[in-house]
C-alpha cells in the first residue's frame, strides 16, 4: 500500500498575529512544519509528501536547518500554493505520485499528529473509502444571522456535531475525481472530504485526539509547547 501526504502550508496566518507564519514559528526548538513534516517521514508507508507553499512565502524561505535537514529527504517535494485550501490540496494532488493509491491531506499546523491516530484514520478509510478523525462538539451552538449582536434563531442539537481534524485520508483517485465533479466554487470548500461527500462518496469518523490542536492563535502555540514538553 503507497500513501502520500498532501500539506497545505500557503494560508495567511492572519490570526495568528505575527510577522512570519505561523508555520515557521519555534516549536521545542524547530519550527512547526518541522514537526508536522517529520511525523510523516517517520512512516515507512508514506512514499511521498508534496508540500504547497509558493515561492514567496516563509514556509519556502525557511532556512532552520532542522526544516531544511527535512526538505533533503528524496520523498519530499514543494509545489506552488493556490488561492484557497481547496485550490492548494488540488495542485498538491495532481503533483502525486501516479502509483501513490492512499493521500493524506494534513494541517500543516497540526504538529502533534501520533502515529496511532495516523493508523487508526489509515486503517478505517481502507476500510471505508474515506476516513476523518473528530471530536464531539462541546459547546453550545446556537444560529443567528450575524454579524452581532444579533437575535438567537435556534439552538442547535449537538449529540450528532462532530469537529473535524486531520489527516483526512481517502484514495487518491476518488479525491480527484471529486475535485473534478465538484458543484460548488472551490473557495466555498472548507473541508477536503466534503468533495467525496458532495460527490455522493461515503466519510467515515473516527474518535479524534485532543492533543492534535491546529495551531491558529499565539494561546494554541503555548498549548502546544505546554503538550510537547510533557510528553518528553
Amino acid at each position: 500500500m503507497s500513501l502520500g501526504i498532501v500539506l497545505p502550508a500557503a494560508g495567511t496566518s492572519s490570526r495568528f498575529g505575527a510577522q512570519r507564519s505561523k508555520l515557521v514559528q519555534m516549536l521545542c526548538g524547530k519550527p512547526v512544519i518541522a514537526h508536522t513534516l517529520a511525523a510523516f517521514l517517520a512512516r515507512s508507508d508514506v512514499h511521498q509528501v508534496v508540500i504547497a507553499a509558493s515561492d514567496d512565502s516563509d514556509v519556502a524561505q525557511e532556512q532552520h536547518p532542522a526544516w531544511r535537514d527535512l526538505l533533503h529527504d528524496p520523498r519530499v517535494r514543494r509545489v506552488p500554493g493556490g488561492a484557497t485550501r481547496a485550490h492548494s490540496v488540488l495542485e498538491a494532488l495532481r503533483a502525486l505520485d501516479q502509483d501513490i493509491e492512499w493521500v493524506a491531506v494534513h494541517d500543516a499546523a497540526r504538529p502533534l499528529i501520533s502515529r496511532g491516530l495516523i493508523d487508526c484514520t489509515l486503517a478505517l478509510a481502507r476500510q471505508h473509502g474515506a476516513a476523518v478523525p473528530a471530536l464531539p462538539v462541546a459547546l453550545t451552538i446556537k444560529r443567528a444571522a450575524g454579524p452581532l449582536p444579533a437575535r438567537v434563531e435556534c439552538t442547535v442539537p449537538r449529540q450528532q456535531l462532530w469537529a473535524m481534524q486531520t489527516p483526512q485520508i481517502a484514495r487518491r483517485s476518488d479525491l480527484l475525481g471529486a475535485f473534478v465533479r465538484c458543484p460548488i466554487p472551490l473557495e466555498e470548500v472548507t473541508d477536503d472530504v466534503q468533495l467525496i461527500e458532495l460527490a455522493g462518496g461515503q466519510v467515515w469518523l473516527t474518535p479524534g485526539d485532543e492533543r492534535n490542536l491546529k495551531i491558529t492563535t499565539q494561546l494554541d502555540m503555548v498549548v502546544a509547547r505546554s503538550l510537547m514538553e510533557e510528553s518528553r
